[in-house]
C-alpha cells in the first residue's frame, strides 16, 4: 500500500492532482479541502494516500492532512459508502464539521451531503459515533489518535481488498469482517482477518 507522496506538485485541479516523485507522476484524487490547501504548481508537497484495489483498477486518494486521512478511513469502513461517497463527504463539510454531526447524531447533516441518503446517514452515525468518542478523549488525554485509527482501518481495508481479489463478494466479505472483528477483536493483524474469513467460509 502507498501511504503517502512526498514530492513536487506537477498538476492540480479540484478533484485530482498529480505528484512527481523521482520522475513518476502519480495521479491522486483529492477533496476540495486539500486542493484549497495546496501549494502552486512545481511547489513541493507531501500528500497522505489511501490506494483503492478493485478488479478493473487502482486508484489513490490523497490528503494533506492525515486528520482528513483517518476520516476519510473511518467513513469508508462503513458499508454503502465507497471511496468517491467518502470523498465527497469530507469535500463537502469540513472533518471537525462531520465528527460532530456523527458524535452529535445529526443525521440531517450527514443526509445533506451528495448521495448520502437516511439509512446510509443513520448508518454512518450508529457505526462511527463511538469510535469518534473514544477518538476525542484520546485527543483530549494527548493521545495522537491519527495513527491509531489510520492502523485499524487500513488492517480492515487491506483484508476487505484482498477478499475481494480473491473473489468474495464486497458485501458479503465486510459482513464476514465485521463478525471476525466482533469476536476477536480489533487488533488483528491484516493475515489474521484474511485466514478467519477463508476459514468462515
Amino acid at each position: 500500500m502507498i501511504a503517502y507522496l512526498d514530492g513536487k506538485l506537477a498538476y492540480k485541479d479540484p478533484t485530482q492532482a498529480i505528484i512527481d516523485t523521482g520522475g513518476v507522476g502519480y495521479e491522486v484524487k483529492i477533496s476540495l479541502a486539500t486542493y484549497s490547501k495546496l501549494p502552486a504548481e512545481d511547489e513541493k508537497v507531501k500528500v497522505y494516500t489511501y490506494q483503492h484495489i478493485k478488479e478493473d483498477g487502482q486508484t489513490l486518494y490523497g490528503f494533506l492532512d492525515p486528520n482528513e486521512k483517518a476520516l476519510f478511513l473511518h467513513l469508508i469502513s462503513v458499508s454503502g459508502i465507497g471511496p468517491g461517497t467518502g470523498i465527497i463527504m469530507v469535500s463537502s463539510m469540513g472533518v471537525g464539521e462531520i465528527r460532530q454531526a456523527i458524535v452529535n447524531e445529526d443525521v440531517r447533516a450527514i443526509q445533506s451531503i451528495k448521495g448520502v441518503g437516511p439509512k446510509t446517514a443513520q448508518r454512518v452515525i450508529l457505526d462511527l459515533k463511538d469510535k469518534l468518542r473514544k477518538d476525542e478523549l484520546l485527543a483530549k488525554a494527548g493521545v495522537d489518535t491519527v495513527p491509531l485509527a489510520r492502523q485499524h482501518n487500513t488492517q480492515r481495508q487491506e483484508a476487505l481488498q484482498a477478499l475481494v481479489m480473491l473473489g468474495f463478494a464486497r458485501a458479503a466479505a465486510e459482513k464476514t469482517l465485521d463478525q471476525i472483528q466482533h469476536k476477536h477483536g480489533n487488533d488483528l493483524s491484516v493475515e489474521e482477518l484474511i485466514k478467519f474469513a477463508l476459514k468462515s467460509h
